[in-house]
């Protein structure tokens, strides 16, 4: 019995171990492409940087990342209306019930210094909200990634910023 109890513990580490890697694989694969200033009207609020596994490849079918640096503070419920406001826009039919709503609850308030991170990993359908590095939760979904129409969609948050993010 003692010795199961132990190739059990053996083989959770070892499969912990396979995961750190993959997601430190995922983090060496991906490159800055480009970085913005992020404006609401004509004030900036903070720099956004975009990172793709291929600066040239469409955003949506591969991992992706973006970073938002904040120089002023930006209360909690601009993140999630703003967030509703895109997706609807972005996303037909899209719904209060949405999956994608579980990253939207997420937000917190930002002040001067704080960076939110939004990353995607392709082959699980996996995104990511960090908020100064700290993970806020995750998203598995096989849509996951519509989330990024909020800056890259049709009707994007800021038309101009999305063109020098994918430019």
């Amino acid at each position: 019995m003692v010795i199961s109890i132990q190739k059990i513990i053996l083989s959770i580490v070892c499969m912990t171990g396979l995961s750190i890697s993959t997601s430190t694989t995922h983090a060496a694969s991906i490159q800055q492409c480009a970085t913005a200033a992020l404006l609401i009207g004509k004030k900036q609020v903070g720099q956004v940087s975009y990172f793709a596994e291929s600066c040239k490849k469409a955003w949506d079918m591969q991992s992706i990342q973006m970073n938002f640096s904040y120089t002023q503070d930006i209360p909690e419920w601009a993140f999630k209306r703003a967030a509703t406001h895109f997706l609807k826009k972005n996303i037909p039919d899209f719904k209060e019930t949405s999956p994608l709503n579980q990253i939207t609850q997420l937000y917190k308030p930002v002040k001067n210094g704080d960076l939110y991170t939004l990353s995607y990993v392709h082959s699980s359908h996996t995104l990511t909200l960090l908020l100064n590095q700290k993970t806020l939760g995750h998203l598995q979904n096989d849509h996951a990634n519509q989330y990024f129409k909020i800056w890259l969609g049709s009707q994007p948050f800021n038309a101009k910023l999305k063109q020098q993010l994918l430019n």
